[in-house]
């Protein structure tokens, strides 16, 4: 597969994306629940829908993953996941903390994930083997080397309720133990931030495919480290995930574990 082409069709989707986005901001009609306080906006919608409009215009014989529509069925090896807005409860309260989420992957692998900030305009992409830019410009995480020294970012899961001791144990400690801990509401940008060294580490719980799938790999080839709480190995269908610059990663797994 031509990675060339999966990342022009990505970008131009991402873009057409965005821009659905920005012009609905501030302006939405529809909000409804698909759980407690789970949302979906007619702008995830319309921004799902132009998404997989570009994606089947060039492949169409890709499956497709995306948070509102389900998996439209292809090709089972090559897949693309998709989150059209992520970051909807902060959009639909007009904060501007949102992104797109667009993530390939081949035989299971992901090779190329793409998150897009329309209201900044930050583009991060990373390709498997060859590394992660903003904008065109190669990031790396950074060197930070102890919990102390770093700002963590965190995020809650829909059903928090349901994990709230283990859930606040971990943020009791990361609070302690850090310079200091953040919770923006984008899964896929706290990855990006932590790729460019804004973040030096980051976790959270029952997350999707589509929340994690490209950040994830933009991190990774950005020089971090991505495992479960446990240390062990990840995969965006993996309800947990920690994501530091490397260093501090054997600190923070010390830190996600239950007391």
């Amino acid at each position: 597969m031509e990675i060339d082409v999966i990342r022009r069709t990505a970008v131009a989707a991402a873009y057409e994306a965005g821009r659905i986005l920005l012009d609905r901001f501030g302006r939405l009609h529809t909000v409804r629940k698909k759980g407690g306080i789970d949302l979906v906006t007619e702008a995830d919608t319309a921004s799902e829908e132009s998404i997989v409009r570009t994606i089947r215009y060039a492949f169409p014989g890709h499956t497709i993953l995306a948070e509102e529509g389900g998996e439209l069925s292809g090709d089972d090896a090559f897949t693309w996941i998709v989150d059209p807005l992520d970051g909807t409860t902060n959009y639909a309260h007009h904060l501007p903390i949102f992104s797109v989420s667009i993530a390939f992957a081949a035989e299971g692998d992901v090779l190329f994930g793409l998150v897009q900030n329309p209201v900044t305009g930050e583009l991060f992409i990373g390709e498997k083997g060859r590394g992660a830019t903003l904008n065109g410009r190669p990031i790396t995480v950074s060197q930070t080397e102890t919990v102390s020294e770093s700002l963590l970012v965190t995020g809650f899961p829909y059903d928090l309720s349901e994990h709230l001791p283990g859930l606040m144990g971990r943020l009791t400690r990361c609070v302690a133990a850090a310079q200091g801990v953040r919770r923006l509401g984008s899964a896929a940008l706290d990855l990006c931030f932590t790729a460019c060294g804004r973040f030096e580490g980051f976790w959270e719980e029952n997350l999707k495919p589509w929340d994690t799938a490209a950040g994830a790999l933009i991190l990774t080839e950005a020089g971090g480290r991505v495992t479960d709480f446990s240390a062990g190995p990840w995969d965006p269908f993996k309800k947990e995930i920690l994501a530091t610059n490397g260093v501090i990663h054997g600190e923070m797994v010390s830190l996600m574990k239950e007391e």
